[in-house]
Parts: C-alpha cells; structure tokens; sequence
C-alpha cells in the first residue's frame, strides 16, 4: 500500500481459512510461500489460522518447519482472532509475533482500497448497487436474518 499503484494481493497470495480447510490446501500454500521461485517478491497471508481443526494445524507446523530452511526470505503473515490466540497455530508461532500498529490512517486505507475496487466503466452491473461504483461492498444489519 506505499502507492495507490500497488496491487491488492492475488488468489496465490490468500488463504482464508476455516474448520473445513483440508491439511492440502495449507501444504500447497505453504510450498508457494516457502519454496523459492521467480518474481518471489509476494507477501503471503493466512487469514483467521486459528479456526484450522489441531491436526490440520499440526500438521501446518511440521511442513513449515521442514520448509523454511529453503528460503529465508519468505514473507507470510499469519492472521487471527486475538479471542483466540490460544489454539494450536497461534500457539506454536508466537515467538514469531509482532504487534503491529497501522502505518497509514483509515481514509488513506480506504482511499486504496477504493481505487482498486472501482468499476472503470459504470454499466449494468452489480457495481450499480454499491456506493460510487464499487464492485465490492459490505452489507449489514442490526437485525439478523433481516434479508441482506
């Protein structure tokens, strides 16, 4: 986020995980954060680690351990609910932990974020629905169920 320029990260670069993310899905992840190759400047994240079910997780660790001694300049942010922080992968990576601050404020994040999610062209597209022509937006409600 240094330039407006600066790209939102791929599909490569993103794991969003969930009780049901299978053990494969975080090898295949970890090999590409972790196995160097060509234009390896990426930063990879694990979105919401702690929901991966133990053996999962325990498994996660042992390749990881296995893996990193091929590149020591990977980049890999893992993500979770600070509630709990106490399950097994936040647990075993947190000698690793860095408390981060934001380096930018909430407009200058929004700002970003606007610029890559704008439709180029407004048309007959779901984009119509959304505030300024935006192709993503976040819907909620005080009431549940309320249709959203």
């Amino acid at each position: 986020m240094n330039s407006p320029e600066q790209p939102l990260p791929t599909f490569d670069e993103v794991l969003l995980c969930t009780p049901q993310t299978s053990a494969e899905q975080v090898g295949l992840f970890l090999r590409r954060c972790l196995i160097p190759c060509p234009g390896g400047d990426k930063i990879y994240t694990m979105l919401y680690a702690d929901e991966l079910s133990y053996d999962v997780s325990c498994r996660a660790e042992e390749l990881f351990q296995r893996l990193q001694c091929y590149n020591s300049s990977y980049r890999l942010i893992i993500l979770c609910n600070c509630e709990r922080e106490n399950s097994y992968l936040p647990s075993a990576f947190s000698h690793y932990k860095v408390h981060m601050i934001p380096q930018r404020s909430r407009a200058e994040m929004q700002q970003y974020l606007q610029h890559h999610f704008r439709v180029a062209q407004p048309s007959c597209s779901a984009a119509a629905v959304f505030k300024e022509h935006m192709c993503a937006g976040i819907v909620s409600s005080k009431r549940a169920g309320m249709g959203k």
